[in-house]
């Protein structure tokens, strides 16, 4: 699958004792916990200033500059120095927390200044999100990529976790402008720790200079379509959560409503998930399949098996679903995206890496909606049987191709 090969810059140490990459992923897991508090405070501002509908719009701002810019922001991505590109962005994204912070301090909070702010932080996100999935691949071997996608998987679910359990308190008591100075903390040590420690070694192709930014979107798409194992992994990560996710976020509150079982329960629903997937990222440390994409298919065939049980008008049934769901999303998310950054060709890293969001942005609420239209038509249990059946069934393409059946990581040398 890969056309060129990174160039070994300096030789990484053995993951275990690599602490400038260990030191990353903890200050990537706390911007990921500033972002949660963001997110609250956004969230709970829109609400007590709009209307639901309003708030709504304003929590998914985000989302439409993101999908518009996302393929140019990876075509950059691989045309130029990808940690210079995250340093920049997320400088931006600190002047925009900080002028944000003081306007509502010296006024109040309108729907104009969060629209503005949200929609800045998805222009921003475009361009970070492309340049920053091409970091793993510049910091370890590609034998390590299992590890390094477990424990910044983990480290990140847990920031985040903290992140929202303190945003709720500190937006009751710093309100909007103490939460984005919250942020603006985490981001700048994110700044801090690029600028001053984290340095690549492996350094990835170029995209070639006379190539304009749109005819490198066109050739990303190009090399999708020559490269049929490039094509069923990009598919695969694009829908990785279609099936579950509408499934967890609104199926989970349609069973609790229709048995009577409360939001409470909805909660201990979404933590046996999330525990779960910490579980299923942190066993690829220890335990990983040989082969591991075919490894990480199978599991979300059994995922799939996860969303039928949560049909089961039973709360044991849905708790044990619910499991099956997390542990297996941890897992075959851990192997699939380091399958992902080992074997794309590394001067299209960016570009797929941009594919592969803009189909899970753009998707997901047609998922959603058609899971709810099916939901208001027939059985509660049908969606689920549908939709886990469907994942089930799709499964079948990439684990009939034979390019990432054979896919090994551990026979990856580094590169010379």
């Amino acid at each position: 699958m890969t056309t060129s090969e990174p160039l070994l810059l300096r030789t990484p140490p053995p993951f275990r004792r690599d602490r400038m990459v260990q030191t990353w992923l903890v200050v990537k897991a706390l911007s990921d916990a500033g972002d949660a508090v963001w997110t609250i405070a956004v969230a709970w501002t829109a609400v007590q200033i709009a209307s639901p509908a309003v708030a709504g719009l304003i929590v998914a701002a985000g989302t439409i500059p993101r999908a518009v810019i996302l393929l140019i922001g990876g075509a950059i991505a691989d045309r130029v120095n990808a940690r210079r590109m995250m340093l920049l962005f997320n400088s931006i994204r600190v002047v925009v927390l900080a002028v944000t912070a003081v306007w509502i301090l010296l006024t109040e909070p309108t729907v104009a200044v969060l629209l503005i702010a949200t929609i800045a932080f998805g222009i921003c996100d475009a361009f970070y999100e492309p340049a920053a999935g091409t970091i793993p691949r510049q910091l370890v071997r590609p034998a390590d990529l299992p590890s390094y996608s477990a424990l910044s998987q983990t480290l990140s679910r847990l920031g985040t976790m903290g992140g929202a359990a303190i945003g709720g308190f500190l937006v009751a008591w710093a309100g909007m402008p103490g939460s984005a100075t919250a942020d603006v903390v985490t981001f700048t040590v994110v700044i801090a720790f690029i600028a001053i420690w984290l340095r690549p070694r492996f350094a990835l192709p170029r995209t070639a200079k006379g190539e304009t930014v749109l005819r490198g979107v066109a050739s990303g798409f190009h090399h999708l379509g020559e490269n049929s194992a490039t094509r069923t992994l990009v598919i695969a990560l694009s829908g990785l959560n279609l099936a579950v996710g509408p499934a967890l976020a609104i199926g989970l509150a349609l069973q609790a409503t229709e048995h009577g079982w409360g939001a409470g329960a909805v909660g201990v629903f979404e933590a046996l998930v999330g525990g779960g997937a910490m579980i299923g990222a942190l066993a690829v440390v220890r335990w990983r399949p040989r082969h591991e994409a075919s490894g990480a298919f199978w599991a979300l065939v059994v995922q799939g098996s996860g969303i039928v049980a949560l049909g089961i008008g039973s709360p044991i049934a849905v708790g044990i679903g619910c499991v099956i769901i997390g542990l297996t999303a941890g897992f075959a998310s851990v192997l699939l995206g380091a399958t992902f950054a080992a074997t794309i060709a590394p001067d299209y890293l960016g570009r797929m890496s941009s594919i592969t969001r803009l189909g899970d942005d753009c998707l997901m609420p047609l998922a959603m909606v058609v899971f709810g239209l099916l939901a208001s038509m027939l059985p509660t249990w049908m969606p689920f049987t549908l939709y886990g059946g469907a994942l089930m069934l799709l499964m079948v393409v990439p684990l009939r191709n034979p390019l990432l059946r054979a896919i090994a990581l551990r026979d990856k040398a580094p590169a010379a």
